[in-house]
């Protein structure tokens, strides 16, 4: 089996011109072959009336499926454009594989919540999600999934661009207000990739009370004193790091001899109370969990994305994949690197110049321990072979 792929970018003013020619470019490289799935990710005069970009795009392409969101920001082969008019189609043709596009609603039911319209994921080779960050909870959602299928890989990113004062999803023809979007794949090689964008400082902690997500003690001792005590030691360059927040790695997989950058679920720090010695994160932390201080940081950033894309191209035995999609945080781009196209950038250079697209997201989703989960600052890119 040997997956096809193109991608194509437009900045065009004029919606329907701009996917129609981000559509032709994605036909060019992908030759002969029919498109079986499309991404589209648009932003500025697109969300005027997306039913016009969509058009343009069924009109080069037939996909077979397609999916997208609007976004705050776009990028693709090797380029971002973090706001503005801009439009990035990714097409694939899967060559036995198969795509099932779906638009997902959840329902609150007293302290539970019922799903609409998600795949079973038994089976699949990989999903990939694109919600509203406003009407779909996605952290709950995905909490749900590791028992109902474990080992599949799930990526994707919160739409970052409105239609009015809703959602703008895409599923085939179909615009939707709410909810989520995105594609089961079966019958395809699917290598998941979270960069993170927080680097480790300071020691490994261990988590010996705490509630839901609250910390009470760290190592034995009230956490927020041995929290203090920690930033007290770091050196003057770590401490230097901090002025970008301060935020907590946590640990998934606790089997490992060590753990390395990837090791870690990012959380920030929501509170402390001083009279308890508690310290308040964003996620569940069990007792005997072990944490780490994380700091933003540019340098480690782009590190751990080279080192993390460079893993996937040697699971490839070296070869270029077929393409690759890619969402990255709105707080990355030149707030974090001071230049623009880093991660494009870094995406082509790493993976030989594959067919890439993607955005800008409001909340990026990849695995972390062989679980999913919703993350920010992070890289998170589908590579398929």
């Amino acid at each position: 089996m040997s997956v096809h792929a193109g991608s194509g970018l437009s900045l065009l003013p004029d919606p329907a011109a701009a996917a129609t020619a981000a559509a032709k470019a994605a036909q060019a490289q992908l030759g002969p072959y029919p498109a079986d799935l499309v991404f589209v990710f648009c932003g500025g005069a697109h969300l005027e009336d997306p039913q016009v970009t969509l058009e343009a795009i069924h009109e080069v392409l037939a996909p077979g499926t397609l999916v997208g969101c609007g976004a705050g920001g776009v990028l693709g082969n090797g380029c971002e454009v973090e706001a503005g008019t801009a439009i990035s189609v990714w097409a694939a043709h899967l060559d036995g594989g198969r795509a099932e596009g779906f638009h997902a609603a959840v329902e609150q039911l007293d302290e539970a919540i019922a799903i609409e319209g998600f795949p079973e994921l038994e089976g699949a080779s990989a999903l990939v999600l694109l919600p509203d960050p406003y009407t779909f909870p996605t952290d709950r959602v995905l909490a749900e999934l590791p028992g109902a299928a474990p080992g599949v890989p799930v990526l994707g990113g919160l739409a970052s661009g409105r239609w009015g004062d809703g959602a703008a999803l895409f599923f085939d023809r179909e615009l939707h207000r709410s909810g989520a979007v995105g594609v089961r794949l079966d019958g395809l090689e699917v290598l998941p990739c979270v960069s993170q964008g927080a680097a480790p400082v300071g020691p490994e902690l261990t988590v010996t009370a705490g509630e839901g997500n609250l910390i009470l003690e760290l190592a034995g001792r009230p956490a927020l004193e041995r929290l203090r005590e920690a930033v007290d030691e770091l050196t003057e360059q770590e401490r230097e790091m901090l002025t970008g927040g301060l935020l907590l790695g946590i640990v998934i997989d606790a089997g490992k001899p060590e753990f390395e950058q990837g090791d870690f679920l990012v959380r920030g720090l929501l509170g402390a109370d001083p009279d308890k010695g508690a310290i308040a994160v964003g996620a569940p932390v069990a007792p005997g969990t072990i944490v780490r201080l994380h700091a933003r940081d540019a340098g480690s950033a782009d590190l751990d994305l080279r080192e993390a894309l460079g893993l996937r191209r040697l699971a490839l035995g070296g070869a270029a994949p077929a393409g690759a999609l890619v969402f990255t945080c709105n707080g990355r781009g030149r707030g974090l690197f001071g230049l623009g196209d880093h991660d494009a950038s870094a995406v082509a250079e790493l993976l030989g110049n594959a067919p890439s697209a993607g955005f800008f997201a409001a909340g990026e989703i990849g695995p972390v321990g062989g679980e999913a989960f919703l993350h920010s600052f992070t890289a998170t890119i589908a590579v398929f072979a």
